[in-house]
Formats: C-alpha cells, structure tokens, sequence
C-alpha cells in the first residue's frame, strides 16, 4: 500500500519560514521522480517543485524561485520542502505527488496560512 503523508504545515506571519516533508512509504522512492503542488481555494492546482530520483536536479515556479528550496533523502524515503520569506499568496494546501511512467501517487496535503 503506497502511502505519502505530508507534514508541517501550519499558520505563519508574512515572511517566516516553514519546512514541510513528505514521507514515502509501499514503494521505491528512489525510484520516483516527486513534486510539490499547491491549490488554494478558487485556483488551479500550480505545480511549486520538481526535483529529479536522484536529487541532482530541481526546477521551481516562477512565483517562488529564490524562496522555496526542494530537496529529498532517498536514504529516509522522505522529500521536503523549505519555504522561506513567506507571502500571504503562498496560503494553499500542498501537496506531494510521486511520478514515474503510468505510476502516479498523491498525499493528502497539508495546509500553509501565511497571515499577520
């Protein structure tokens, strides 16, 4: 049974910081390609951060380049997130999707409110 369940997510002021991870379990993680989407209500889901199987290559939104930092520990079957100089327009659900050939896996998601 494949599982992915992010975690971190929470309230924050305009500016902070928050790291979110998403830990992969029922399948080969190092096997997967992972990215970070985001939706907030009303919107399409935007894809935040893709980052290679091995973790030697990542690429980010425009909107969060410079800020947001993708990153994965193949070793602990766990992806991450480090988001940094949060706006209130990052306020979304994210989400973590695994990806390789016709195998698509999603989590649940975890919620980021940046509000003063």
């Amino acid at each position: 049974q494949v599982q992915l369940v992010e975690s971190g997510g929470g309230l924050v002021q305009p500016g902070g910081s928050l790291r979110l991870s998403c830990a992969a379990s029922g399948i080969t993680f190092s096997r997967y390609a992972m990215n970070w989407h985001r939706q907030a209500p009303g919107k399409k889901r935007e894809l935040v951060a893709a980052i290679t199987r091995a973790g030697d290559s990542s690429i980010y939104a425009d909107s969060v380049k410079g800020r947001f930092t993708v990153s994965r520990d193949n070793a602990d079957n766990t992806l991450y997130l480090q988001m940094n100089n949060l706006k209130p327009d990052d306020t979304a659900g994210y989400f973590c999707q695994a990806g390789e050939g016709q195998d698509n896996y999603w989590g649940q998601g975890t919620q980021v409110t940046v509000s003063s």
